[in-house]
Parts: structure tokens; C-alpha cells; sequence
């Protein structure tokens, strides 16, 4: 989330007058910022939040700046993806951390993504993840904006069910083998996402909904 870092040129010393009054308002309006806007509110509200009486005084300037981290719907947009619906604040994870539906696609690249990193890092979980960010991206543009938290969850979830099942399936063809390794000799040849998504079960856990497989991490 952005952080409120300095507001000490005053709204003040432009106006002789704080933004909340009257004249403020008129200031403002001046300066093309529509005091009415859901945008200029939800700039307003993390301003209030972050600096407390401080907001009081700022510049018009300051508040545009503000303002485009919200989109029309007064939405805080990720300065990363570009995407609405990503801010977690005031989310109980109860109500984020759910398990939904997500596509095949999305799961596909996660489970490729994630052997190739399980086989060049020799299952230590040490390599470079640098792959993760784009197809959890391409899955958040795919997921309407108020379940895009969810679905970054599930990805997640199937994410580390994959990396269980490879170290399960190293584990069978050597139980000796340890992370850090070389991998045993066609161990996860016979290892496939539909196998894996097929054992999956979802369940309750502390920190949210999960996923598990059956007879491994649980018995159903």
C-alpha cells in the first residue's frame, strides 16, 4: 500500500485556508480536482489515515498525485500489475483466503513453472521464483477484480501442493533423497497435474482455506 511520506508544503501557504473549508473546497476545484469524485474520497480517506490532523494542510498538487493510485471507482490500483483489487487492508483473510475456481491455464504454468524451479534448485525451494509474478499477473487480469485476493490464493495453494507432490515423488524413488540433491532418476516422469489437482481436497486451515491431498497430508 502507498505510504503518506511528506506533506510539509502547506495547503496553507497557498490559500490561507485548510482543504476542508469552503474556500479550500473552491481551491481545489480551481485546480481541476473533483472534490466529489469517489478518486479524490479515497485519496482524502488514506490521507486522513496515514497523517491524522496533518492532512489538514497540503497542496492541490500533492492531492493529484494521490489520486492517480485510484481509478474512477475510488479503487487503489497496484503500481505493479496496473490492476484494481489487489490491496488487502481492512480484508480479514477469512474472507480472502478462500479457495475458487481458476483456469486450467493458470494452473498449467504454475505447475511447469514450479518443476522447472523444483529441478534446477534440486527441490530446496532456493532458486530463482522470478517466473511467479508474471503468471500470477496473467491470472489476476484473467479474475474479476473483487476475487482477484482469492484467486492469488488458490494459485498459491496449488503452487505449494505441486511442490509437495515432487518432493513426495523423489521421496518414493529414493528415501534417502534430501533436498539439495540431485533429483532420482526419472522420479517425476510419471508426475502430472491431473493427478496431482485430482488427489486435492480443500479444507480449513489457519490461515485460511487450503488445499491438501488425499492420504498425504491428510486421510479423507
Amino acid at each position: 500500500m502507498l505510504m503518506i511520506r511528506d506533506f510539509s508544503t502547506m495547503f496553507q501557504q497557498m490559500s490561507g485556508m485548510p482543504i476542508g473549508s469552503k474556500g479550500g473546497q473552491s481551491m481545489l476545484k480551481q485546480h481541476g480536482i473533483d472534490t466529489s469524485s469517489k478518486q479524490y474520497k479515497a485519496a482524502m480517506s488514506l490521507m486522513n489515515s496515514s497523517c491524522g490532523a496533518a492532512v489538514g494542510y497540503t497542496n492541490p498538487q500533492a492531492i493529484k498525485n494521490l489520486m492517480r493510485n485510484f481509478d474512477a471507482n475510488g479503487d487503489y490500483i497496484d503500481p505493479v500489475s496496473g490492476l484494481t483489487g489487489l490491496d488487502a487492508t481492512g480484508i480479514p483473510m477469512s474472507q480472502r483466503h478462500k479457495i475458487i475456481n481458476i483456469s486450467e491455464e493458470s494452473k498449467q504454468e504454475i505447475f511447469e513453472a514450479t518443476k522447472r524451479a523444483f529441478i534446477n534448485d534440486y527441490g530446496t525451494g532456493s532458486g530463482d521464483r522470478g517466473y511467479r509474478s508474471e503468471i500470477y499477473q496473467k491470472c489476476q487480469r484473467n479474475t474479476p477484480k473483487e476475487d482477484r485476493l482469492k484467486a492469488s490464493w488458490t494459485l498459491g495453494r496449488y503452487e505449494e501442493a505441486y511442490e509437495k507432490a515432487f518432493t513426495e515423488a523423489c521421496l518414493k524413488a529414493d528415501p534417502s533423497w534430501q533436498p539439495g540433491k540431485s533429483i532420482p532418476a526419472g522420479a517425476l516422469n510419471n508426475v502430472t497435474r491431473e493427478s496431482i489437482d485430482n488427489s486435492l481436497v480443500k479444507v480449513q486451515g489457519e490461515y485460511g482455506e487450503t488445499l491438501v491431498r488425499r492420504g498425504f497430508d491428510i486421510q479423507v
